[in-house]
């Protein structure tokens, strides 16, 4: 699965106990009713954070997990995370080598003059 959108909060990693780390950010959706959604990334996904920033518009590739848990007094609880995997900012068009060539790349030929024809119904 994937989420789209931007960049809210990046925190820290976080060093869970000595064979287990993780770092989360917050990305809030492009919907009609945007969403802030904490995606955990662990172990050595970590290191997929270091160059993203706060402002980013970004794609993350997660998966959904889930996992039971039992309280010392026998309730059962359970408990949903999303860890993404795979993070891309997005580039500018022009950046990102659109196909619209950059405004100061065209001639004047390209542009119909008043005294050239066009089939232009108005």
């Amino acid at each position: 699965m994937e989420l789209t959108g931007t960049v809210k909060k990046v925190f820290d990693e976080q060093q869970i106990s000595s064979s287990f780390k993780k770092r989360e950010m917050v990305l809030t959706t492009e919907e009609q009713y945007p969403q802030s959604i904490m995606v955990e990334f662990v172990q050595d996904k970590t290191d997929l954070l270091d160059r993203i920033k706060e402002g980013d518009r970004v794609n993350v590739s997660i998966n959904i997990r889930g996992r039971e848990w039992q309280s010392p007094q026998g309730e059962t609880r359970y408990f949903v995370s999303i860890q993404g995997w795979k993070i891309q900012a997005e580039q500018p068009a022009a950046a990102a080598g659109g196909s619209e060539p950059p405004m100061d790349s065209y001639s004047a030929s390209d542009f119909p003059s008043d005294e050239q024809e066009d089939d232009l119904p108005f």
